[in-house]
């Protein structure tokens, strides 16, 4: 019995911790595993792409019982509660104007080609909240990989059984997205082809900065599925936010 009311202190505390984070629109999305196959009408599958670890902010962020750890020391991604991709290479974009080259994505960006890479699973986490057993752990630990073998969501995933999962696996290869975790050229008025951030955070119709860089999490919100593509802003006039042309 004290053990059940701890559990419940530390989700009640972690619920606390996403929604003061902007996180409370990400119950009952895609971006929640807690309950995904339910929703979405395949309890036969419960428990078995993935591991359902009872909370929903865990699969990405620390569980707070774990208190001021350190992800890293055990191969995470730091300050996250996913381990680093199973790759050191990817191939960013690249032009001969692009300003402020990079050859690695910024942690928040590994934080979510640790999923849309395809080179872990899922469920992958660094720490599982108090009270997970593992010997009750059946599931395959799933892939968004758009390969058709069992270790990938496109088993099932691939237009016929289910939707698609290809559009969601962006591979290694990054060389036909927008490029990220490179200084925003439009600092200080640094490029006169990009505008000025209304502040330190980004802008004012919620596109954002991280520690004046452009991140995946720049244009897209995972808390936020009210928009089509998790956009920050609508589409029509994403790219005019940076863009001047």
């Amino acid at each position: 019995m004290k053990n059940h009311f701890l559990w419940l202190a530390a989700g009640a505390v972690l619920a606390w911790a996403c929604a003061a984070q902007g996180a409370g629109t990400i119950l009952g999305t895609k971006h929640d595993f807690t309950g995904l196959n339910q929703r979405a009408g395949v309890t036969a599958m419960s428990g078995v792409a993935f591991s359902d670890l009872g909370s929903s902010c865990v699969y990405c962020h620390i569980p707070p019982e774990k208190g001021n750890v350190d992800s890293s020391e055990l191969g995470g991604n730091p300050g996250w509660n996913r381990f680093l991709p199973a790759t050191g290479a990817y191939n960013l974009y690249d032009s001969n104007t692009l300003d402020n080259k990079v050859k690695t994505p910024s942690p928040i960006s590994l934080l979510c080609l640790s999923c849309h890479d395809g080179t872990m699973a899922v469920d992958m986490t660094v720490f599982k909240p108090n009270g997970w057993r593992s010997s009750e752990d059946a599931a395959m630990h799933l892939r968004i990989h758009g390969e058709d073998d069992m270790m990938n969501c496109a088993k099932c995933h691939n237009g016929r059984v289910a939707h698609n999962i290809a559009i969601k696996h962006l591979d290694t290869d990054l060389t036909n997205d927008h490029p990220i975790s490179m200084t925003y050229a439009g600092l200080t008025h640094g490029d006169p082809d990009f505008r000025a951030p209304d502040g330190p955070y980004g802008f004012d119709n919620g596109v954002k900065l991280y520690d004046n860089k452009v991140e995946c999490a720049t244009c897209h919100n995972v808390h936020n599925p009210d928009i089509t593509l998790l956009l920050r802003a609508p589409a029509a006039r994403l790219c005019e936010t940076c863009h001047i042309k």
